[in-house]
C-alpha cells in the first residue's frame, strides 16, 4: 500500500543536500525540474538563432 502524504515538510539536513545533489522525490517535481530545463535549452537555442 502507499504511504499517505504528510502535511509537514521534509526535512534535509545541510550535509545530505550537498554534492550538487538534487532532490525530487515526487513525480510532479521531477516533471516540473526537467521542463525548466528543456525551456532553458529551447529559449538558449532561439535567443540564438534570433539574436
Amino acid at each position: 500500500m502507499n504511504e499517505p502524504e504528510r502535511d509537514e515538510p521534509i526535512h534535509i539536513d545541510a550535509e545530505d543536500a550537498r554534492g550538487a545533489e538534487i532532490v525530487l522525490r515526487k513525480r510532479r517535481n521531477r516533471l516540473i525540474f526537467i521542463a525548466g530545463l528543456a525551456a532553458f535549452v529551447v529559449l538558449a537555442i532561439l535567443v540564438r538563432l534570433l539574436g
